[in-house]
């Protein structure tokens, strides 16, 4: 740090905040990018976006230069409580994670688990620029569960939205509850901007669509949804027939993954102005699906990006933006190529990414008014990516390439929540580290034990073996149905 920067201890006085000279990405099509551009932050507010903006007498000034501005980035799909056994399932397929969390072991996890994987999984998303992550967290057993998710989420100075959730029951019956009923109405009480609900549960497709209830609920309540769908081997059209059948396609519902759905579900979803979260990295290596960004340009149906969960795959949204741009683009090799031809322009574009990871993810969880995009008036979520000892950094000629292609979570130097700084120099401030470490250890241990070393290992490395794929991972549903388990060929077409 030189004489002439800022320190920590300036950022808590409260006084403005003018960063100064930097590649700025606005992501509002009435400012755009702006090369050697400022950014003055005045409280919880943008101010202004310009050049050559006058600094209050009392601002604090960050040097941009040679970094890159731009609005936090939005998460709108992470199982925030598996944070906690990270990796364990590196080379896991989809059937083997609902194997080991939705049929063995989903139970052993204990309040204190959830609180501890939800702590580290935060103070992870705000180091590496997601100032706005949804936790869908369908671990929530018990009313005392959810209390150790929320308690964790409000001790991080992030913004996140909690999406309840229950594999262990079905959700015409968590969601209808008094337990259920008895925490929302307390958190609905204590609810800020930094923490928002939403209900997150999934359709199986059963015809007497008994997840009915959990909708009515959600409507009673005014919350928004959040379901996998197109999901191989778990939920497919069937399911997405009942929602438009039924009334509950709405703008309020995003549908995660949506991977394997024929083309009447992507017109309803569509047409019911319904959302997409994409998590390429995911439905790549676990097998949900092919990421469908390509078949949701086509119909126009907004997407935003996701990482799913650290219990696989890495917990930043660089990692989300490259994989997405690199699987569209894989796509669309691979069917000209089919046809003897080549592709001699892309047209997915860097710039289009970094939308669907910052202000696409706003839209989704209708935040779109208060945050995604520098706007002055809009809340100070923001984050610049700069680091003079990163050989990567430059040059900087493509600055929404450079998001998605050069930079990584190493990179993020300073990081707005609300307004208050949370990281400053690669560093976190006011976020105690050691805690959430030690909370994961004893939450490992634990997991450990409760297998065994003989299940332990197999987590590790789960045998190769032919096996039937899984046509329901629902221990409350009955319900298999084809269209689930195999998928319409027209989806793969």
């Amino acid at each position: 740090m030189t004489a002439d920067e800022p320190r920590p201890e300036d950022f808590a006085t409260g006084r403005p905040i003018l960063f100064r000279g930097g590649t700025v990405l606005s992501m509002d099509p009435a400012i755009g990018l702006l090369e050697g551009g400022d950014v003055l932050v005045r409280g919880k507010r943008i101010d202004s976006v310009g050049r050559d903006l006058q600094a209050p007498d009392e601002a604090v000034v960050v040097d941009a230069t040679g970094g890159i501005l731009m609005p936090g980035m939005v998460d709108t799909h992470r199982h925030m409580w598996q944070t906690a056994l990270r990796g364990l399932g590196a080379d896991w397929t989809l059937s083997q994670y609902f194997v080991f969390y939705y049929l063995n072991w989903g139970h052993i996890f204990r309040p204190q688990d959830i609180h501890a994987g939800n702590l580290l999984s935060a103070v992870e998303a705000i180091d590496a620029g997601v100032t706005t992550t949804v936790d869908w967290s369908h671990g929530l057993r018990t009313p005392e569960h959810a209390d150790a998710a929320v308690e964790a989420l409000r001790s991080v100075p992030g913004r996140f939205v909690l999406a309840y959730g229950n594999i262990a029951q079905g959700p015409w019956e968590w969601a209808t509850s008094p337990d259920f009923r008895s925490f929302i109405e307390r958190t609905l009480a204590s609810r800020s901007d930094m923490l928002g609900l939403q209900l997150a549960f999934d359709v199986t497709g059963d015809a007497a669509f008994p997840e009915k209830a959990a909708f009515e609920t959600a409507r009673d309540l005014g919350l928004r949804v959040t379901t996998h769908a197109g999901v191989r081997g778990a939920t497919g059209d069937p399911g997405i027939r009942l929602m438009w059948d039924h009334g509950f396609m709405t703008p309020d519902v995003t549908y995660v993954h949506a991977s394997t759905l024929g083309e009447d579900s992507y017109q309803r979803i569509a047409a019911s102005g319904g959302t997409v979260s994409v998590s390429a990295e995911s439905e790549q290596n676990a097998g949900q699906g092919y990421p469908p960004t390509w078949r949701l340009r086509r119909h126009r149906i907004p997407a935003s990006l996701s990482m799913d969960t650290s219990v696989w795959f890495s917990g930043d949204m660089f990692s989300a933006m490259r994989a997405t741009l690199s699987a569209d683009r894989g796509r669309e090799h691979l069917e000209a190529h089919a046809q003897e031809k080549t592709v001699v322009h892309n047209r997915l574009r860097a710039r289009e990414v970094v939308e669907w990871a910052t202000i696409g993810g706003a839209r989704a969880l209708g935040m779109d008014n208060r945050i995604g995009s520098l706007t002055p008036g809009k809340q100070a979520d923001l984050v610049l990516v700069k680091n003079d000892r990163d050989p990567a950094m430059f040059p900087l000629l493509h600055p929404y390439g450079h998001v998605v292609q050069q930079a990584g979570r190493g990179d993020v130097h300073t990081v707005l929540v609300d307004g208050k700084v949370v990281k400053y120099q690669h560093e976190l401030l006011g976020t105690d580290l050691s805690r959430a470490r030690d909370a994961v250890g004893s939450t490992v241990e634990h997991a450990r034990a409760a297998l065994g070393e003989g299940g332990w290992r197999e987590a590790l490395e789960p045998a190769i073996q032919e096996a039937e794929p899984m046509s329901n991972p629902y221990t409350y549903s009955t319900y298999r149905g084809d269209a689930v388990a195999g998928q319409d060929e027209e989806s793969q077409a």
